[in-house]
């Protein structure tokens, strides 16, 4: 029973354990994430932060098509500090009575306005790069959050002696054949947080990184607690239905 136990318990705990990834070679330093780990949870202050570094510096070319404004209740926003927010931005609504599309101040219901009504218009204003959804990044690549926060702080002054860039590209030591079209995004007090953290590139892309981590994934927490609960249920069933056997078949020893 105890080495079931023991087998149980190491299984549950390797599902958290870290593991640096990689991504076309390029080795990706693991971080440290709140939210990691088996009973990991997120930091909402710091889901604030990330969203105010979305807004304010990534929302111009990256959107989050996902989500809606009443979603950022699970960041710690009161329903009228949402109302608020939502209330800056205006929809294309309608039609009308006369048929007609119109705008409007958006509500709460409303989804995160795009950075471009489609990918041809992202791409004109781009070089021709085309900005991804940041919905769901933080899961769609390998390496996961680490690889979002490596590529965000890994810009170098200046590219290696030996690295010819291509026209319009940047050189970042964690991209996939170090060649990006993306300039670096962040730099040293680039907004100023509320809560009076520094600005740091590496706190801005660690709370950027932790915010894309909620958008991919919101229910992050609501699963853990539930797999805890159905893990800790089968350890007592286990344990039940041991002692069980041990009744029924004790006459038989």
């Amino acid at each position: 029973m105890k080495k079931l136990f023991a087998l149980g318990l190491t299984a549950v705990l390797g599902l958290g354990a870290g593991a640096v990834q990689a991504a076309e070679g390029v080795a990706i330093p693991a971080h440290q994430w709140s939210f990691s780990g088996l009973f990991g949870t997120f930091d909402r202050a710091q889901l604030q932060r990330g969203f105010q570094v979305h807004r304010e510096v990534c929302a111009s070319c990256h959107s989050i098509e996902f989500i809606s404004f009443r979603n950022l209740i699970d960041l710690g926003y009161t329903p009228d500090e949402i109302k608020a927010l939502a209330a800056e931005y205006t929809v294309m609504d309608g039609p009308n009575d006369d048929g007609d599309m119109f705008e409007r101040p958006a509500i709460p219901a409303d989804r995160y306005p795009l950075a471009f009504p489609n990918e041809q218009a992202a791409r004109a204003a781009n070089n021709g790069a085309y900005p991804p959804d940041l919905s769901l990044m933080a899961k769609a690549r390998k390496g996961g959050p680490d690889y979002s926060y490596a590529l965000l702080i890994g810009y170098p002054e200046e590219p290696p002696a030996d690295v010819e860039l291509m026209d319009g590209m940047y050189y970042n030591d964690y991209f996939p054949g170090h060649q990006i079209a993306m300039p670096a995004p962040l730099f040293e007090g680039l907004v100023e947080y509320a809560d009076g953290t520094p600005a740091t590139v590496e706190q801005m892309a660690e709370d950027v990184t932790a915010f894309m981590m909620w958008t991919a994934e919101p229910n992050l927490e609501a699963r853990k607690s539930m797999g805890v609960t159905v893990i800790l249920f089968l350890l007592v069933l286990t344990g039940i239905l041991y002692a069980v056997k041990k009744k029924i078949w004790s006459d038989l020893h």
